[in-house]
């Protein structure tokens, strides 16, 4: 019986937590890589495929459905029609302003869910055939992890914008974990809770020590881990946050 042809796609790649995951998948699996942007992904595409591994980077603009759909069609082209997805990251995270409440305009208060929301809805719409379609036992099961935040669990003063998008991503990742699970899609939703180490926060937390902010490679190698689970030990929701972090 030949091998199924098998991809895993991550939505919302940037230089931390998206290029960690890209790198991690890629060790098993061709990786689709998605962002706005082509400078967020191309040369980290370019490093995947210097190591012998296959990326594809997709300039993707999650919060419109045309744009979501393009993409895939574009997988479907070069890796072939009959190609399923093994691992599925919703990472992606829409601009938000921290204001004030009665200072937000209706703009500022929508731009976060047109990602976290509508875009986690796309991507979700676009990806779940494609797990479907590898639901069989003999392998990992089809995975779908969405990136969460602190302010997926607690809104906190200032950020009722980006609190009420990724409140709306944790719920659609319940609804879907409760619908596709029975049918052998793992959907798991994770709670980042604290700073990610990436060049941008550099500046951020100094006195902290080497393991006081989270390290985007620990993050993914956690990600891969709930991919590996078995049918028997879905894990639905889980947090994660460096050893200081108090919560």
């Amino acid at each position: 019986m030949s091998s199924p042809k098998l991809f895993a796609v991550i939505a919302g790649v940037g230089e931390g937590t998206g290029a960690a995951l890209a790198r991690r998948f890629a060790k098993a699996y061709p990786v689709v890589l998605l962002a706005r942007k082509e400078s967020s992904f191309k040369s980290l595409v370019d490093e995947i495929q210097a190591s012998g591994q296959t990326a594809l980077g997709i300039s993707t603009d999650v919060s419109q459905g045309d744009s979501v759909k393009s993409a895939f069609e574009q997988v479907k082209k070069t890796f072939g029609s009959d190609v399923s997805c093994a691992a599925a990251v919703f990472n992606a995270s829409g601009a938000f302003s921290r204001k004030p409440f009665l200072e937000l305009t209706e703009d500022d208060f929508t731009r976060p869910y047109s990602v976290s929301g509508i875009g986690a809805f796309h991507f979700s719409q676009a990806v779940l055939p494609l797990l479907l379609k590898h639901a069989d036992p003999t392998h990992l099961p089809p995975t779908l992890i969405f990136t969460g935040a602190t302010a997926s669990l607690k809104a906190s003063v200032g950020f009722s914008g980006f609190a009420a998008a990724k409140f709306s991503q944790r719920a659609l990742a319940q609804a879907l974990a409760r619908e596709f699970g029975p049918q052998g899609v793992h959907v798991s939703h994770v709670v980042i809770d604290g700073l990610i180490d990436t060049p941008g926060t550099a500046g951020w937390m100094q006195d902290a020590g080497p393991n006081g902010k989270l390290q985007p490679p620990a993050i993914a190698e956690f990600y891969w881990g709930l991919h590996a689970q078995p049918l028997s030990t879905f894990t639905f929701e889980t947090e994660i946050r460096p050893f200081k972090e108090k919560w």
